[in-house]
This record gives structure tokens, sequence and C-alpha cells, in this order.
């Protein structure tokens, strides 16, 4: 998930790309991020337009490299590499340097209506460049500034139900989620606190207590299907120790053993509760994860 670097923007994060200030449910666990090349911006057409076309709803925009490739729609999911600033030129968001792998973003959930409006006008393979007014540049969030973005567009997905594995990242270091087992029930067991699971690949393997280090892959959701964070997209388990995360996973993960998968649904109560998680988790969010047990210790 891989914040915004200036606190007045704070809100307007919504990638999960790896470099997100998104605190994972291993709130103190430490995780080894692969190493990733410094990369810049792709080349620009010689014979791009150095003007910009206006839409009516007040996006600015200039097509720095034509493609032919896949546009995507309103309901598609995207890969992207992107720098974004303000009018002084400050930098406060990109993927390029050493910054991190692609950012992906479901473009019907964006509130940055202008950004989402803007990378459908590409194909993949193609470079936009856009100045989003400040009323487009996050939706019900007045008094922002005006925005701008340098984005390529690198795939074009459907998104993902809640339910679905996570897609591949173009990325080469992605791992996708394991198998389900042909007869896992659909539905979901609650517990005593009120956690919901269902488990979707049982195992025979030790199962952890609240007192092991375990080893994950994982993906989160809220309930509007929003992705915020993703192992399987970093390419890269996490370890951590289940005294350290929010009670939900704390219960939920003792409930599989080494080679099993679990679909938990927590309540605010059991996560990050009426504070919630800024600016990725808004308050009182319901949880959603898919967790693959890779090891305990």
């Amino acid at each position: 998930m891989q914040g915004w670097r200036a606190a007045p923007l704070s809100l307007l994060v919504l990638f999960s790309c790896a470099g997100c200030e998104y605190e994972s449910p291993a709130r103190t666990a430490k995780v080894e991020k692969p190493k990733i090349p410094a990369k810049a911006p792709g080349p620009v057409d010689p014979d791009a337009p150095e003007e910009y076309s206006t839409t009516e709803s007040g996006l600015k925009y200039r097509i720095r490299r034509k493609s032919d490739g896949q546009k995507p729609t309103k309901d598609q999911m995207v890969y992207v590499d992107y720098r974004a600033w303000l009018d002084d030129g400050t930098i406060f968001e990109t993927t390029y340097g050493t910054a991190g792998a692609p950012g992906t973003l479901q473009l019907s959930a964006d509130p940055a209506r202008g950004r989402a409006e803007g990378i459908q006008l590409i194909g993949v393979g193609g470079m936009i460049e856009l100045e989003v007014p400040a009323t487009e540049a996050v939706a019900d969030r007045p008094g922002l500034p005006k925005v701008h973005y340098l984005i390529e567009l690198i795939k074009v997905m459907d998104a993902p139900k809640a339910s679905d594995p996570a897609p591949s990242a173009p990325t080469g270091n992605a791992t996708l989620v394991g198998k389900v087992d042909d007869d896992a029930p659909e539905e979901f067991t609650t517990t005593a606190s009120g956690l919901k699971y269902r488990i979707r690949r049982k195992s025979e393997g030790k199962k952890p207590t609240k007192v092991n280090s375990v080893k994950v892959h994982y993906k989160g959701w809220l309930d509007d299907g929003k992705q915020f964070d993703s192992s399987y997209d970093r390419g890269q388990p996490i370890d951590f120790g289940l005294g350290q995360v929010v009670p939900g996973w704390t219960e939920g993960l003792q409930l599989i053993g080494v080679g099993g998968m679990i679909e938990l649904e927590i309540p605010s109560k059991l996560g990050y509760g009426p504070g919630g998680k800024p600016p990725v988790i808004p308050p009182d969010s319901t949880l959603h994860f898919i967790v693959e047990l890779l090891d305990v210790k």
C-alpha cells in the first residue's frame, strides 16, 4: 500500500505500491523490500504537443506518448508509473527513482476524479500529463490545491471481486494467491468476538499461537472492494509476531495451519477502530483479508 509525502494532501493516496505509509497489520514487523532498480519516465514522442487540451470537467491534459494499446474503462483496474507534484514543482508522490513498484488503481474507486478521467484517455504503453483542478483533485475535499501528474499506463485489468486472487504485477517479482480448495465453504463462520472467517484451503500443518511469529502472504481490501495493501503485489511475504498485529489477525491466524489459507472479515473493533489508519483506512472500517500461512516460528 505508500502515503503521500505532503501532509495537506495525505487524503489523496489510494495506490497500493511499495513505499506507502499504510501500516500493515504487522504494526512493527520489519519487511525486507525487494531491491528495485532506479527508473525514469519513458521517452516522449518527438511530435508530442506542448499545448494542453481541456475536457468538460476542467481537466487539462496533453498526450506525451501515443499508444494503440488497450484503453481502460472506469470499471477497470490499472497499473501505472507516475509522478505527482504541486504548482511550485514540489513532488509529493512518485514511483520513479528508487521509490517503488508501479501503483495499483481501481478507477471507479479513485476519489481523484481528474486522475481517473485522464488515465482513460491513453492506451497501454502511453504517457499523459495532467493538470487537475482542485474541484477534481479529490472528491468532497474542498480547499485542496491543483495537482499535476505524469502517468505511464503499464497494464489494464478487470477489477477483482473481493474474494478473487490478487492480480499479478508486471514487475517480475509478484506472487499469485495460491489454490482454493474445491470444497471450500462460501459461508462465513462468526466467532464470539465478532470475527468472521472462512477457510479457503485446509492444512494439517502447525498452527500458531499468539506467542509465535509467522510468515504470510496476504492482501487486504475495504467493503467497496478497494485494495489497500498486498504482499503479493510486492512479491515479498512478511514476518511478524502474532502479538504485534490487530486483534482480528491474532485470532484469525490461529485457525489455520502452515500451508493453509483463510479469508477474514474483521470488524472495526478488532481492526483499527474509530481512528482508522489515515490516509488509507477510514474510521470504523471493516477490513477484509486473504491470508496464506507460510511458516510458524
